[in-house]
């Protein structure tokens, strides 16, 4: 028995002995006896982000692209849960199919049997802890039919029965697949010396050892051929990420004047960020100066207090910088001069970025491929600025759960593509770094600059500091 009634039936019990050292406050009774709190149930926290509807047409589609393929069980892991003290952020295509926050779970989507099934252990063990029932009140999951209500699979089953599910359905014939991250075949893992794998790569690397001989699969361009195509209630969350940023950067440019710091001014962009409900910061926030504004930010990163330079006059500060609100990012840069005023050079280079992007926003448009995007950006470039600029790409990327969507390079681009554009210029020569990066959906007639209320002419970036 636990509860209210237990504790004033002991209580009375050690009052009744009439041995006064005996008697223990209510307050001081050992730990078991106290009360036991409720269990708490997802859906008391917790319901996913999007109709069920979504959810439903997203896994459908994605089994039609399976089955155009060659079938097979495509095979979805979710996040283990484990934090140190971060927020849970659930693993992107998990999260894109099911919207679901339970941890140590797997999707499979059996695409030779047309079915979704949702393998999950019976409890979700970050609630759980028998030293400190009171404080872990326990969570079911399998046989949580509020659960089961709100996510729309098809079947639930115990995580501890993937394994014999596997070995049957390969018996059967059936291929698995994975998205791999990338295009290409499944590469052959092992476990780094030093470094661990992430868990797409955990997984594969599992898959091949306990299924030698298995047929494994690549199902990353079905997957990226969806995510990269957001829907209308997507979209809505992209504008609010881009909302926040805008109003992170306007904030931390208000800021920029010589013997401020490089962290300063990040945490200035935090701070609005969150004002404007942003629950998570997907990058971290990329402020750099003078000399760094010239390194990309893994040689920057390389060092543990090398990103906080103070500012000086006469330098340029670069802000690339992101919020992510309900789940969705956003990813956008401008370029300042820390003394409210650009030099001719520095107006003169400036202007080779904002120019390429200008080019490569007019020629977004239903139809066309970001190869030939990379044309458009080069054909605007002068050809003496061209051994500065960052990258043979098309100079940007697609965005969505994260500032690194999935995307085919030679994939025709479609309403509802959201990507960026940030044509980087890295002179070492004459010590002049500057970018722009804008956020551009595609629509039906062509495109719309989500971040066009962010100045990015050199005039107005200099009213913006001063």
């Amino acid at each position: 028995m636990t509860g209210p009634r237990c504790r004033r039936i002991v209580t009375r019990l050690i009052v009744a002995s009439g041995t006064a050292a005996a008697v223990w406050p209510v307050a001081a009774l050992p730990y078991a006896l106290a009360a036991q709190t409720p269990e708490q149930r997802y859906t008391d926290w917790a319901r996913p982000d999007f109709r069920p509807q979504e959810y439903e047409y997203r896994r459908g589609r994605i089994l039609d692209g399976l089955r155009a393929t060659g079938g097979g069980l495509l095979l979805t892991p979710s996040s283990d849960g484990t934090t140190h003290g971060g927020t849970f952020r659930q693993l992107e295509d998990f999260w894109y199919l099911t919207g679901l926050e339970v941890p140590s779970s797997m999707l499979v989507l059996d695409a030779d049997q047309g079915l979704s099934i949702l393998f999950m252990p019976p409890r979700d063990p970050r609630f759980d802890n028998p030293g400190r029932p009171n404080d872990f009140p326990g969570r079911p999951l399998l046989e949580d039919y509020q659960l089961r209500s709100i996510a729309g699979i098809d079947r639930y089953r115990d995580i501890a029965e993937l394994d014999a599910f596997v070995r049957d359905r390969l018996a059967e014939g059936s291929a698995l697949r994975v998205n791999a991250g990338a295009a290409g075949p499944i590469p052959e893992l092992v476990v780094p010396l030093i470094g661990t794998l992430d868990a797409t790569d955990a997984l594969i690397h599992r898959l091949q050892t306990d299924y030698p001989g298995a047929e494994i699969r690549n199902a990353f361009e079905t997957v990226a051929r969806l995510r990269m195509i957001k829907t209308p209630a997507e979209i809505l969350r992209m504008r609010a990420a881009a909302d926040a940023t805008m109003a992170g950067i306007r904030a931390a440019a208000g800021r920029i004047r010589a013997g401020v710091d490089e962290r300063t001014l990040q945490g200035e962009f935090e701070r609005t960020c969150r004002t404007f409900g942003s629950q998570s910061i997907p990058f971290t926030p990329i402020v750099k100066s003078g000399p760094n504004s010239l390194w990309p930010w893994r040689i920057l990163a390389a060092h543990y207090d090398r990103r906080n330079r103070g500012l000086r006059d006469g330098d340029l500060v670069i802000l690339d910088v992101g919020c992510e609100v309900n789940g969705y990012v956003s990813d956008i840069g401008r370029t300042f001069p820390v003394d409210g005023t650009f030099t001719d050079v520095q107006r003169e280079k400036l202007t080779v970025s904002t120019s390429a992007a200008e080019a490569i926003i007019a020629a977004v448009r239903p139809g066309v491929t970001l190869r030939e995007l990379t044309a458009v950006a080069y054909a605007a470039i002068p050809d003496h600025e061209e051994p500065f600029m960052q990258t043979p790409s098309f100079f940007g990327h697609h965005i969505g759960l994260s500032a690194g969507d999935p995307a085919l390079l030679d994939e025709p681009l479609a309403p509802g593509m959201i990507f960026t554009i940030e044509p980087w210029y890295y002179n070492h020569e004459i010590g002049v770094s500057v970018f722009v990066e804008e956020v551009v959906l595609v629509t039906e007639g062509g495109v719309e600059v989500l971040t066009s209320a962010l100045p990015r002419e050199p005039e107005e970036l200099e009213r913006m500091v001063r």
